[in-house]
């Protein structure tokens, strides 16, 4: 059974759960998943044998033969007629859909088709995270893919520090530019979000995004940048120095730094999610930060660059061999500037593996 089959089924297996005798996939990455096709439109159909049918239109007739071949395939503008044509479940059999996903002009098409087939009966069962749950275990083909992703950013960023793309006078946004571009030339198919840059004050600002705002002399300058290889994400963040930091910024630096390594050396398979959150959590609160530490530690790193599972001290996950998540702890000074130190993790049988690997020293500049 090939990759793609094998999760098929295991999606299959998931559909008994909800009772359901097939599920309507229409999340982009859940049917690249499934299938191969990274065509931007489509639904595909799995019944509860694991079989499969994508529907598509016709600007992508040969693509989805090239990278779906082991599934059926209609073409067709109406996607989910399409696929419903080939149900062979019984017509009035609950079906499940993405409800996270669905939308209206998908629901109603979904409906008019049940209706047609004189099931207007049929139970519509809304689902959330069935491929999602298939989907966090990385096999190895996925690891090295999403470990070529990371090694994008590492190579990115040693380019970017060499050749002075981080200087007093540039702006923020001429920094997250020339970065997006070392990341394509170092062989990124795109970014896996928008980069962030922050500088000086801006750093308190976790999600900042990059301004006309000029680097300058004393300021901590936060990156936060990702690639996107093959489908798959990677998702990393450096915290480096104009000059000399005040005193408070570089106490908090040492700080989330200690809390990051910590953090990383306590990833291994049974680890609750819920307690890798605090082992940080724990290092920032102990030496008076707490209060500025806000977000989770971290989060899965796949297709998406944020999926399951959660590191948060809300999360009920138990981490497990084949996840891939980050470690990233911060600490944000409103006025002062920010601090976050984040490398992508694989989680494997007796520890965690960094996948970027450059250096979390504070760099002078």
């Amino acid at each position: 059974m090939s990759d793609l089959a094998a999760r098929r089924t295991a999606v299959a297996a998931a559909l008994a759960d909800v009772g359901a005798g097939s599920l309507l996939v229409t999340d982009a990455r859940n049917i690249a998943y499934l299938t191969g096709f990274r065509g931007s439109g489509g639904v595909v159909l799995i019944e509860d044998d694991g079989e499969a049918v994508l529907c598509t239109d016709s600007r992508y007739e040969l693509q989805v033969s090239e990278q779906a071949p082991d599934v059926g395939h209609v073409i067709s503008r109406e996607y989910v007629a399409g696929a419903l044509g080939r149900r062979r479940s019984p017509a009035d059999a609950p079906i499940a859909v993405e409800a996270d996903d669905l939308t209206l002009s998908a629901s109603a098409a979904l409906h008019r088709e049940l209706a047609r087939a004189g099931a207007d009966g049929a139970p519509v069962i809304e689902t959330s995270g069935i491929v999602e749950g298939v989907r966090r275990a990385k096999d190895e083909g996925e690891l090295a893919v999403i470990e070529r992703a990371c090694g994008v950013v590492d190579t990115a960023w040693t380019e970017l520090l060499a050749g002075g793309g981080i200087a007093a006078g540039r702006s923020e946004r001429e920094v997250a530019a020339d970065l997006e571009h070392a990341m394509r030339l170092s062989g990124s198919d795109g970014v896996a979000f928008d980069t962030i840059v922050a500088s000086g004050p801006n750093g308190a600002f976790p999600h900042h995004v990059p301004g006309d705002r000029r680097l300058a002399e004393g300021d901590l300058v936060v990156v936060d940048f990702g690639a996107m290889v093959g489908g798959y994400a990677s998702d990393c963040t450096r915290t480096v120095a104009l000059g000399t930091p005040g005193d408070r910024l570089l106490e908090a630096y040492d700080v989330v730094l200690r809390a990051q390594h910590a953090g990383v050396a306590a990833v291994r398979p049974g680890t609750a999610c819920a307690d890798l959150d605090a082992v940080s959590r724990d290092i920032i609160s102990g030496a008076g930060f707490g209060e500025y530490f806000g977000h989770s530690l971290g989060h899965g790193v796949g297709l998406d660059v944020h999926e399951a599972p959660s590191v948060s001290a809300r999360s009920t996950s138990t981490l497990s061999d084949g996840d891939v998540i980050t470690v990233e702890p911060g600490i944000y000074l409103p006025g002062l500037g920010g601090i976050r130190i984040e490398d992508t993790v694989a989680v494997v049988q007796g520890g965690g593996r960094s996948l970027t690997t450059t250096s979390t020293a504070l760099a002078v500049l």
